[in-house]
C-alpha cells in the first residue's frame, strides 16, 4: 500500500515536471521570436520610440501580457524572458492601452528617449502656459490620445472660467480657441456650456490632425464624456463616422468652426491678445487656448506651381480618385500607403531624394516591392520635383543632364510637418527639449 501511494506521488510529480518542462519550453521558443523581431526592428531602424511611448517597470512587471492584448497595434510589445519589453517601439502612436490595462501600474506614459529629445512647451496643472491667459491643451502639450485631448480641452476650458471672464473686457471674445481637433472640439462644447462668447479657427478642416491618420479605423481605448453630448463609446470606429459625430454635437449646439483659418501669429495688447490670421484678419480676446498638435503645418517643397488647386499634402479617400497621372513626392510611411492606394486605380510616380527607403513598416515595404514589380507603381529614387504646371508636373533626377516633363492631374506631397515651434516663441511661449519626459494626466 505504501508503495503505491508512493508510486501515485510519483507519477504526479512527474506529470508535474512534465507539464513545467513543457511550458518553460514554450516560454523560451516565445522570447526566441520575440527577442528575433526585436532584432529586425534593430535592424531596420524601428526601436527606437519616436513619439509618446510606453516604458516598463521590469521590477513591477509581472508578465500579465494584458498590455500586448489590450494594444491596437501589431508588435509594439512582446514578452522575453518572462518581462513586458517593446519591439517596434517607432510604430507605437501613443493609444496609451497598455497604460491602463497593467494590473500593477507598471507602464507609464514617456515622450522623448534618453537620446532623442521631443520639445514641449511648459503647461501648469491648470493648462496655462507661461505666458497669464495663454493655455495649451492636446497633443502640442504632448498628449496626443483622442480621450486625453477630449478631457483636457474641457478641463482646461473649466480652468479659464475659474481664472476670471471679465465681462467688461473691450475685446471681442472672451476665448479663442486655435485648433478643432479633439481638443479644440471639446473646448468648444465646454465654452459653450458655459455661455463663454468664444471663436474657434481651424487652418485645416473640422477634426485636425485625427484625420491625417493612415488607417481608416480609429482605435479609443476608452469610453469618453464628450460636454454637451454624455458618454462616447467607439472603441473600432472610421474616421468618417467621428467626424459625423462631432458634427452632429456642433450643429446640435449650434456651434460654427471657421475652418481654413491658419492663424500667423498672437500679441498682447494691453488686457487682451490679438489673433492675426494668414487672411489678414485680426481678432481680438481675453484667452487663447491652443488645440493645434504638434505637427504645426505640412512642410512644404517651396518650388513653382505649389500653389495649385491640384496638390494635396494629404489622402483622405483615394477611392475618390481614378484615371488620373498622380505624382507622390515622400519616402515616409505617408506616402508609401498614399502611392500604393491611389496606384489601384490610378497612374502613380512615387519621387523619392534617397537612393533606398528606410524605416519603413515592413508591410509596407512587401507592399512597395509587390507593387514595383507588378509594375502597379512606378518609383523613381534620387528625383526631386522641380516645378508643377497645370498639366504636367517637372521631375529632376540626380545625373540627369535634363528633367522630365511628366503628364500630371494631381500632385500629393508629405516631406512631413513643421513643428509649429517658432509660431510658439514668437506668441512668448517657452520650449524646451525633453528627454524621457513621462507624461502626466493634468485636471
Amino acid at each position: 500500500m505504501l508503495f503505491e501511494k508512493f508510486l501515485t506521488y510519483g507519477l504526479v510529480l512527474l506529470v508535474c515536471l512534465i507539464i513545467v518542462a513543457i511550458y518553460m519550453r514554450k516560454l523560451k521558443k516565445a522570447s526566441q521570436v520575440v527577442e528575433a523581431k526585436i532584432e529586425k526592428a534593430k535592424q531596420e531602424g524601428l526601436f527606437e520610440p519616436v513619439s509618446l511611448h510606453p516604458e516598463i517597470n521590469l521590477n513591477t512587471c509581472i508578465k500579465s501580457g494584458g498590455c500586448i492584448a489590450a494594444c491596437p497595434e501589431k508588435d509594439i510589445l512582446g514578452i522575453v524572458n518572462g518581462k513586458a519589453t517593446l519591439i517596434n517601439a517607432s510604430h507605437c502612436v501613443g493609444h496609451g492601452a497598455c497604460f491602463h490595462s497593467c494590473p500593477v501600474e507598471a507602464i507609464t506614459l514617456v515622450i522623448g528617449t534618453e537620446k532623442r529629445g521631443v520639445d514641449l512647451p511648459h503647461v501648469s496643472q491648470t493648462f496655462e502656459s507661461n505666458i497669464p491667459g495663454i493655455y495649451i491643451a492636446g497633443e502640442l502639450g504632448g498628449m496626443g490620445l483622442i480621450k486625453n485631448s477630449v478631457e483636457q480641452g474641457q478641463a482646461a476650458v473649466e480652468n479659464i472660467i475659474k481664472a476670471g471672464v471679465k465681462k467688461s473686457s473691450t475685446a471681442q471674445y472672451d476665448l479663442i480657441i486655435i485648433g478643432a481637433g479633439p481638443a479644440g472640439i471639446s473646448a468648444s462644447l465646454t465654452a459653450k456650456k458655459h455661455n463663454l462668447n468664444f471663436l474657434t479657427l481651424e487652418q485645416d478642416s473640422l477634426g485636425g490632425t485625427v484625420f491625417t491618420f493612415p488607417r481608416s479605423k480609429i482605435v479609443m481605448t476608452a469610453p469618453m464624456d464628450l460636454p454637451l453630448y454624455g458618454k462616447v463609446k467607439l472603441f473600432n470606429t472610421s474616421k468618417s463616422e467621428l467626424l459625423d459625430l462631432w458634427k452632429t454635437v456642433l450643429s446640435t449646439n449650434q456651434i460654427e468652426i471657421k475652418e481654413y483659418t491658419k492663424v500667423e501669429g498672437i500679441l498682447l495688447e494691453g488686457n487682451h491678445f490679438k489673433v492675426m490670421t494668414l487672411k489678414g484678419e485680426e481678432f481680438s480676446s481675453q484667452y487663447i487656448l491652443l488645440a493645434i498638435g504638434r505637427r504645426g503645418s505640412p512642410r512644404k517643397l517651396n518650388i513653382p506651381g505649389e500653389e495649385l488647386e491640384k496638390v494635396a499634402y494629404r489622402l483622405l479617400e483615394p477611392e475618390n480618385v481614378s484615371g488620373k497621372n498622380v505624382v507622390v513626392v515622400g519616402g515616409g510611411d505617408s506616402a508609401i500607403e498614399a502611392a500604393l492606394s491611389l496606384s489601384e486605380q490610378n497612374k502613380v510616380i512615387l519621387s523619392y531624394r534617397g537612393e533606398h527607403f528606410s524605416r519603413l513598416k515592413p508591410q509596407n515595404r512587401d507592399n512597395l516591392q509587390k507593387a514595383v514589380e507588378n509594375g502597379a507603381l512606378d518609383v523613381r529614387y534620387k528625383s526631386n520635383l522641380k516645378k508643377i504646371e497645370t498639366e504636367k508636373a517637372v521631375l529632376a533626377h540626380d545625373g540627369a543632364t535634363e528633367p522630365e516633363i511628366l503628364p500630371n492631374d494631381l500632385v500629393y506631397i508629405f516631406a512631413g510637418g513643421e513643428l509649429p515651434t517658432a509660431f510658439l516663441e514668437k506668441a512668448g511661449i517657452k520650449i524646451t527639449k525633453r528627454f524621457g519626459y513621462t507624461m502626466k494626466k493634468h485636471g
